[in-house]
């Protein structure tokens, strides 16, 4: 039976050819929307039709094409939004995963975002110490939440620096902030929940959101800050259960939430119930940094603290304040996850917060981090740079028409590694024409100067 109208001259963005024999149907439609938006056929930013009249066109039942959607949607292949209709992700293609398996040989690395190595030496050091105790061997075991008692005391006072005052009862370890993020998700979201977040977001919270089958919902910004009214919006129309943020050097846009909009969403959050995750993972880079959002509303926020990102990477531990309401499944979530997390980094972590050289340690990583800043500053001070002087990264804004995935490619042809916005933006949001450029990554200030060099060329000839 033909379709009820004619759809020949019909300006329809997506006519797909279905074959109907394949059961269920909603998986050949689905099927065929995941293989047109690979194959190129339908761009990201585009716009579907709406499921009224594909369903018209197809001589199928609405519910039938909602399913595909539905389907696609949590695959993060589209993105819906109430009154604006269902889009193709601009992030539906985009890598994610930011590690490669190995580094590429001569790439000059300015995409990781990683802390200079001067931590290194001294953490070696307090190893050694510690296994040339008596005892040694307990860090090699299980480690018990009821023998950590001291080590969540370091994490108490590391959390102090942010002005969050929590106390033992409310922290938790994780193996790292992305574990975290992990336990936190999975432990608070069912399938099709729906969490908002920045217009670009750290990719490792997308990887997450995707594998659990959450849907990413972006809340538009004012000035790289995410806008009260935007999330309030979010929250009566969105159907939000919780939001991600990050508040200081935001990945990747190196911005900060200022403490009045920590204080609005923090209200917001409370009004509506919201769980908020706080990634603190860039906060110990401030000197005097900000007060958390955690501490404008503490039953809401769970606050990720961790050293990876001012000391070294390789410390594999995160700490968590998490609410009361919360506990007990995040709690869960982290033992089905690690079952615990390693005895012998989260000693060595604890020992280096509480030892004498922790703040010169900090206060070396930062004057370090200045000084490659500055380095960085001269090269591209005729573009538009933004962050911080002590933040490890910083958020290149490209001249001329050029898409941030076409410079990381030009960037690579050329032995430099950066990181295009298309990888971090979220859902229908268009991709800002920008790279994230890790000034801290390149092992010495020589290989720094010869990739800030590459950059300054490329951005010369295109602009």
């Amino acid at each position: 039976m033909p379709p009820i109208n004619s759809f020949e001259n019909y300006p329809m963005s997506w006519k797909p050819s279905i074959d109907k024999a394949k059961k269920p149907i909603y998986n050949a439609i689905s099927d065929k929307l995941e293989q047109d938006i690979i194959e190129g056929v339908l761009l990201p930013g585009t716009k579907l039709p709406p499921q009224r009249e594909l369903a018209d066109y197809l001589d199928l039942n609405v519910s039938t094409i909602s399913k595909a959607f539905k389907i696609c949607e949590l695959k993060g292949l589209l993105s819906a939004s109430v009154g604006s209709g269902t889009f193709v992700s601009y992030d539906a293609l985009s890598n994610a995963y930011l590690l490669e398996d190995t580094k590429p040989e001569h790439m000059i690395e300015m995409g990781a975002t990683l802390p200079d190595d001067a931590s290194y030496e001294p953490l070696l050091l307090q190893l050694k110490s510690m296994l040339q105790e008596s005892g040694y061997e307990k860090w090699f075991g299980y480690g018990r939440p009821g023998e950590s008692l001291w080590q969540k005391d370091a994490a108490v006072k590391l959390i102090g620096r942010s002005g969050f005052e929590t106390s033992v009862e409310h922290i938790l370890f994780a193996n790292g902030g992305q574990n975290a993020i992990a336990a936190a998700l999975a432990s608070l979201c069912k399938p099709g929940d729906r969490i908002g977040v920045d217009l670009h977001t750290y990719p490792g919270l997308k990887t997450v959101a995707s594998m659990l089958s959450v849907q990413t919902v972006p809340i538009k910004s004012e000035n790289y800050e995410m806008s009260p009214e935007s999330l309030e919006y979010a929250c009566k129309n969105e159907n939000i259960k919780g939001i991600y943020l990050i508040p200081d050097y935001h990945n990747p846009t190196a911005s900060f939430l200022s403490v009045e909009k920590r204080k609005r969403i923090a209200e917001i959050a409370k009004k509506h119930n919201l769980f908020v995750i706080e990634d603190a993972s860039y906060h110990l880079l401030h000197e005097n940094p900000l007060p958390a959002l955690a501490s404008f509303a503490p039953e809401q926020v769970i606050h990720i603290a961790s050293l990876s990102k001012s000391l070294a990477p390789g410390l594999r531990l995160a700490y968590v304040a998490v609410p009361s309401q919360f506990k007990e499944p995040i709690s869960k979530a982290l033992y089905n996850l690690n079952i615990t997390v390693s005895p012998l980094l989260a000693e060595l972590t604890a020992r280096t917060i509480v030892s004498n050289q922790f703040e010169m340690l900090i206060q070396g990583h930062r004057e370090q981090t200045i000084r490659r800043n500055q380095i960085a500053n001269r090269y591209l001070k005729d573009y538009t740079w933004l962050g911080a002087d002590t933040g490890i990264f910083r958020w290149l804004v490209l001249p001329g028409t050029i898409t941030g995935a076409a410079f990381e490619t030009l960037a690579a042809q050329q032995g430099v590694q950066v990181y295009a916005a298309d990888r971090f933006v979220v859902g229908n949001s268009s991709p800002e024409r920008a790279v994230r450029v890790s000034v801290c990554a390149p092992k010495t200030i020589e290989e720094l100067k010869r990739g800030l060099d590459i950059l300054r060329q490329l951005l010369d000839k295109i602009k």
